[in-house]
């Protein structure tokens, strides 16, 4: 079992009175199950019930009350019914809209009962007349592990304390790298985490890659309400994987014959299963901020490892020093954006970068980190502090001093100077720290300036 963060938050919600059902987020295989039946552990009885399962689903479509619901459960499940505390988890949940209905009901008649729900493809399946009671669930995003949760898995149990603590010492930066390449390499998945802690064997991770992928591709059918659009989202599974952490254009992508308006459809639905992200551009400095939808985005998918198989890179990322060298930076920024992602447990977080409001400009920074009322701009690259010219241009705008940049390097940070004469300070943080880049902010005043 790896130690996964979301399993404290999921313990945190079984402990709290005033809690609602929880509705877990995420692609498939991302662990919700898993983190799930631990959590029953705690339990006196756990209930779980899988709605893909149609006899599990006929429980929820009989008329009666909601303690004839739950008897109906315990018996489904051949389960004693018991003095204590019980954990119902609803399964693939979007297979039934009564089911999803009924949960406000557990909320509002039956309190006692901790009731957890889980689906990979909940808004591209209910029915549009059908929507979660609003007020009544709470929910939580499960994503890939993080570095961290990678670093427990694998034993280095004490350089994760001091990943978490930010006090990892610059002697032990190059093993940290090490360490982070190989995560950049096999990326978060539970299965391929799990799967090298223990037999640290990196050509047998490939099967597992092609069971995920292929499964993917065989939930189109069940989202896909046309032939076309079946057609037009396989595309994307097949060659979008190509396109990781790159401006892409929705009419011809990745040279197809697709219109803008269906490919734009086929990606939102991709979206709502988790898989991947449109990350959109803004022009903003400072907050609030909102993205621009006119301007391509850049195309962010669930999981490195599976980028790195899919688009036939893994050779290049296995051999390389610095992944900033691999694939023109792309895999680089893909991880970035991957851990900034995994480190927030909410559902609505979106990752978005900036862009230069000057017509034929193209300067652009990575990436834009929403944080204690500023919009501070991330860039992932080498080099010297000069050759930042996007950054120096988003900083000349911004009415903060705070800008970041994620290289291979150890911890460090700099005053700055833009060619317009503002001055700013510059954290310049190793990959590793990439989850914890608001920790950094807040720590900022501990390090020293050079």
């Amino acid at each position: 079992m790896i130690e996964r963060n979301a399993y404290e938050l999921m313990r945190k919600w079984s402990e709290r009175v005033d809690r609602k059902p929880l509705v877990l987020r995420g692609a498939r295989q991302v662990g919700k199950t898993t983190l799930v039946d631990s959590l029953g552990e705690l339990f006196d009885t756990y209930l779980y019930i899988n709605l893909e399962n149609e006899n599990a689903a006929d429980l929820f479509e009989e008329r009666g009350s909601m303690e004839n619901l739950i008897s109906a459960i315990f018996l489904f499940c051949n389960k004693t019914r018991k003095e204590g505390k019980t954990l119902l988890f609803i399964d693939e949940i979007q297979n039934s809209p009564k089911a999803v209905a009924k949960l406000r009901y557990f909320y509002e008649e039956m309190p006692y009962i901790h009731v957890i729900a889980a689906g990979s493809l909940l808004e591209s399946l209910i029915d549009k007349r059908i929507s979660f009671p609003v007020g009544r669930v709470e929910y939580l995003a499960i994503r890939p592990c993080t570095f961290s949760e990678f670093l427990g898995a694998v034993g280095e149990t004490e350089l994760k304390k001091a990943l978490c603590s930010l006090t990892i010492p610059d002697a032990i930066h190059s093993k940290a790298m090490q360490l982070f390449n190989t995560y950049s390499f096999i990326g978060g998945m539970p299965e391929v985490v799990a799967n090298y802690a223990k037999n640290r064997d990196f050509v047998s991770l490939n099967g597992i890659y092609e069971t995920l992928l292929a499964g993917y591709k065989d939930d189109v059918e069940k989202y896909a309400e046309t032939n076309t659009m079946t057609s037009i989202i396989r595309y994307i599974l097949d060659t979008g994987w190509t396109m990781a952490a790159q401006r892409i254009r929705l009419g011809s992508f990745a040279g197809s014959s697709y219109k803008s308006r269906e490919m734009g459809e086929a990606f939102r639905i991709l979206a709502k299963t988790m898989l991947l992200e449109l990350s959109y551009p803004t022009v903003h400095t400072q907050l609030p901020f909102f993205p621009d939808m006119k301007r391509s985005p850049k195309l962010f998918w669930v999981d490195t490892g599976l980028v790195n198989y899919a688009a036939n890179v893994q050779k290049e990322v296995f051999g390389a020093k610095d992944i900033l060298d691999v694939w023109r930076g792309a895999i680089a920024e893909q991880i970035v954006a991957q851990e900034l992602l995994a480190s927030d447990s909410r559902v609505s977080v979106y990752r978005n970068f900036w862009v230069r409001d000057k017509q034929g400009s193209d300067a652009e920074v990575d990436l834009v980190l929403p944080y204690d009322g500023k919009l501070i701009p991330v860039e992932i690259k080498s080099g010297h502090n000069s050759r930042l010219l996007s950054l120096h241009l988003f900083m000349d705008k911004s009415p903060h001093k705070t800008a970041i940049r994620v290289w291979s390097q150890p911890l460090s940070i700099d005053k700055v100077k833009t060619k317009a004469g503002k001055e700013f300070t510059l954290l310049n943080v190793p990959f590793y720290y990439a989850g914890f880049l608001q920790k950094i902010v807040d720590n900022e005043a501990n390090f020293s300036i050079e």
